[in-house]
């Protein structure tokens, strides 16, 4: 079996692979376009399968001194009328931890330092990756060529490598939302660790961190490419009316501090996550809606098994069948259970729906609500070797 592997994209899922990879004894190459890793990003939330994943990767404890466990919060109405309260203390009991909140660049950081310095190459444009003999897979990098046993894609929803392997592929389709988000600038007094609000084709959440300061963001049914000349602004017109503290986390932010997508996905399932010693990892293989908190979590999943994969063999090319068999149906499993997430949540806007949803959830009893979130958490690394 080979031992060069190039990562191409140095987002969470690209520096885990690596991470992985390294891990299990190979030599590991990661290109990143961005000149500077500036880990343009709000905030995230770990769950258990993905912080599990940390763990196998070496990681997993500096993640969570850096993280603040979501015990407290839920969903509400925008009156402020809860429809169901988060049991943190009881998802926790049942597989070990709390979900975690923690600044994207933080995790970003953690990921860069688990790996040597010379291994990333930023500011380098990955061209075409190309299988030039039974073996070996070339990648074409600025004026330099990388050639390697192994390439494993990570380059994001808008995959180049993902275009090229499936060209007669559809590629990645708009939700039909857009979000804006931040970290506000300063603490923001709140009461819960952790909310979602949902609205009539809108919704409003926050994940509190350990300095008091919290990621928001806001999802708005619109048509795609709709852009707002001050974000800000818009966000308090038409939240302004929400329940505290939806408010105080606007007034707490720079405008300058906005970010603002559309939501894309892989509706089409992809045929598979490999081809030849090629692999797809992360939102290049199941880009996802955010509605599950799931998508960073499966690309640590991906960078775990295939580094797994790896290490049990017996060829590189057993190896990836091993990863696609493994991850292709979780992943899309999980896509799908977060697209329909979204229907029934954020992107109901008929006031009929939105109150039989709302019904229903004010009725279901938390130990059932526990049992819906455990299909996705409770997930077990598979050992390598």
């Amino acid at each position: 079996m080979g031992n060069t592997a190039v990562v191409v994209g140095g987002g969470i899922g690209g520096l885990a692979a690596a991470i992985g990879l390294r891990r299990v004894g190979w030599e590991v190459t990661v290109v990143e376009r961005a000149p500077v890793l500036d880990d343009v990003g709000a905030g995230i939330s770990l769950a258990a399968n993905g912080l599990r994943a940390l763990d196998e990767l070496g990681v997993g404890k500096a993640v969570r001194e850096a993280s603040r466990g979501q015990y407290s919060g839920g969903t509400r109405t925008p009156r402020g009328g809860w429809l169901a309260r988060m049991d943190g203390a009881a998802l926790a009991k049942a597989v070990g931890t709390p979900i975690m909140g923690i600044p994207r660049a933080t995790l970003h950081r953690l990921l860069r330092e688990a790996l040597p310095s010379g291994s990333l190459l930023i500011g380098s444009e990955a061209g075409p990756v190309r299988q030039t003999g039974p073996g070996t897979v070339r990648v074409g990098c600025d004026d330099a060529v990388l050639d390697a046993d192994l390439v494993v894609a990570a380059d994001g929803i808008g995959s180049k490598v993902h275009a090229r392997l499936f060209p007669a592929h559809p590629g990645p389709v708009y939700s039909g939302s857009t979000v804006l988000r931040a970290i506000t600038e300063h603490p923001v007094e709140l009461r819960t660790d952790f909310e979602l609000t949902w609205g009539h084709g809108a919704e409003f959440g926050h994940i509190a961190f350990p300095d008091g300061r919290a990621e928001w963001h806001a999802v708005l049914s619109l048509p795609a490419r709709t852009r707002f000349a001050d974000p800000l602004a818009e966000l308090r017109r038409r939240f302004h009316a929400w329940h505290d503290p939806i408010p105080a986390l606007l007034d707490a932010t720079r405008a300058d501090a906005v970010l603002h997508h559309d939501v894309g996905e892989l509706r089409t399932p992809l045929p598979s996550f490999t081809v030849g010693r090629i692999a797809l990892l992360g939102d290049a293989a199941h880009a996802m809606t955010p509605n599950l908190g799931q998508g960073a979590c499966q690309a640590l999943e991906d960078a775990v098994t295939l580094a797994a994969a790896l290490a049990a063999g017996p060829t590189v090319e057993a190896a990836l069948a091993r990863y696609d068999a493994e991850r292709r149906p979780r992943s899309q499993a999980v896509a799908r259970a977060a697209r329909q997430a979204g229907r029934m949540g954020q992107q109901l806007s008929h006031p009929v729906p939105v109150a039989l949803r709302n019904t229903a959830m004010r009725l279901t009893p938390s130990r059932a609500a526990v049992r819906t979130i455990l299909r996705h958490h409770d997930w077990v690394p598979p050992r390598p070797g």
